[in-house]
């Protein structure tokens, strides 16, 4: 069992730097569970 198996995850990326699915797919491959995507863009 990995460190993120049955964590919860919230995948907040940047617009201009890694967006949200990209991050959730990272964390979805390592067993754990995205409740929330979104990218952003920060000023």
């Amino acid at each position: 069992m990995g460190k993120f198996e049955g964590k919860k995850f919230c995948a907040v990326g940047e617009r201009d730097g890694i967006p949200g699915p990209a991050l959730a797919e990272c964390l979805n491959s390592l067993g754990g569970e995205v409740v929330f995507i979104t990218s952003e863009c920060f000023v």
